[in-house]
């Protein structure tokens, strides 16, 4: 049901362009391992975890962050009017086609839309972002998803490790 939500996220970076961590010179699934905010800055991150999401039947948790982290950045009055109509009517509205579940969202209604504002959505955001963090993403880091996914990263590098090897050997013994 989700998946027809419309919604085009983009890579979540700081300003500069560069992942928002310390972690820098980890990788992949390592970086994953390290937190939350980690995984949704990788592109790859956030498809599995998406991917996990979907077999647990709330995907809509990491799409309503997304969709806000996206919402936040929006300039322009008029698009972020439409964009909160969108973010209200696919996640937070009794009517809602991918509807989260937070507390006060019931005291939310769309009068709020006429007047929106980069943060409106944030204690939401928060919310979800904590179930997430608490709840799903420790599920995650031990589910198949992301145990595959681990090893392929491993296998890969261990396959690259043994050719840069080799390479050198080669250079030795033909110099």
């Amino acid at each position: 049901v989700c998946e027809n939500a419309g919604w085009r996220i983009s890579r979540i970076n700081d300003s500069d362009g560069n992942p928002s961590s310390s972690q820098q010179t980890l990788k992949g699934t390592s970086r994953w391992t390290t937190s939350l905010e980690n995984l949704l800055e990788d592109p790859e991150g956030v498809k599995r975890f998406r991917e996990f999401l979907k077999k647990e039947f709330s995907e809509e948790n990491v799409l309503f962050w997304l969709a806000c982290e996206e919402f936040k950045k929006t300039q322009d009055k008029k698009q972020m009017q439409e964009k909160a109509k969108e973010i209200y009517m696919t996640f937070l509205s009794s009517k809602a086609s991918c509807q989260v579940n937070v507390e006060g969202q019931s005291r939310l209604n769309e009068t709020i839309l006429g007047e929106p504002h980069p943060l409106m959505f944030q204690k939401l955001q928060d919310q979800i972002f904590n179930l997430m963090k608490y709840d799903s993403y420790s599920r995650f880091l031990k589910s198949d998803i992301f145990l595959k996914h681990k090893r392929a990263e491993e296998q890969e590098e261990n396959s690259s490790e043994a050719q840069t090897i080799a390479k050198r050997a080669s250079r030795i013994y033909n110099t």
